[in-house]
């Protein structure tokens, strides 16, 4: 059993922000840190790998969609991208670093003070593409969470890199954001779970210098656009919803 898990989802090879969030007292104290997918597909995947691993058995980790794609996209240099820096950033991957997202488990448990056996995934507990939202609405949700045992009390994803908590049908799902790539806010996202409850929290920095940091060490071709668009102006959540929800019911 742990006392303290922070998650950190959606961290998309951005390192200076995960640098800014690990320096939180609360994620540098925590029993547990779970990467809840999507880790290192954009600007710095191999050194935010090995930032990551050099964390040792602390760090927990989950496979999201873009593991599956950067592993695709290594072993397979002609797959076709949906996203130019997807086989830009697995391209700069060693073998054994392929080798470890391609072994990530599609879901983990832990046992939670508090708050017993949670269920840590990336998009929903049975497929790591799907969306559902705060605002899906129960027959939705129950339908995401039919194979998760009832002794799951509490779900924790990331995927659509919008934070949120609420209750579905007596469980508490909770999504955690985005450390890399954040809409709807200026600063990265994570969660904190501790004393039976879980927190959305956000942690603020200088853009700007993340920017420089990235620029310096980063040579994708298409990376100004992407940091403008990720790193200087993140989205709003109204700008990103409407285009997620069309997605979700194109693959429903």
């Amino acid at each position: 059993m742990v006392d303290t898990v922070a998650v950190l989802s959606d961290i998309h090879g951005v390192l200076p922000l995960l640098e800014a969030v690990l320096a939180e007292p609360d994620v540098r104290d925590a029993d547990a840190v779970v990467l809840t997918g999507d880790i290192a597909f954009g600007p710095q995947p191999a050194r935010t790998l090995d930032h990551l691993v050099g964390l040792g058995d602390r760090v927990h980790w989950v496979k999201g969609n873009c593991e599956r794609e950067m592993v695709r996209f290594a072993r397979h240099p002609g797959a076709d991208p949906a996203f130019p820096i997807g086989p830009w950033s697995a391209g700069q991957l060693r073998p054994d670093q392929v080798e470890l997202l391609d072994r990530l488990p599609a879901t983990l448990t832990l046992d939670v003070r508090g708050l017993g056996e949670v269920l840590f995934c990336h998009a929903t507990p049975r497929d790591d593409e799907e969306f559902v939202f705060v605002d899906s609405d129960l027959a939705r949700w129950a339908e995401v969470l039919a194979d998760v045992p009832d002794t799951v009390r509490t779900v924790v994803c990331g995927h659509t890199h919008m934070p949120f908590a609420r209750l579905v049908d007596r469980r508490t799902i909770v999504n955690a954001g985005s450390v890399g790539m954040p809409y709807g806010t200026t600063g990265a996202q994570w969660a904190l779970l501790a004393g039976g409850t879980a927190q959305l929290r956000t942690t603020e920095l200088d853009r700007e210098a993340a920017a420089a940091a990235i620029e310096a060490d980063c040579e994708f071709p298409e990376l100004a656009e992407f940091l403008d668009f990720y790193v200087r102006n993140t989205p709003s959540d109204a700008e990103v919803l409407p285009t997620f929800k069309q997605r979700a019911a194109s693959t429903s």
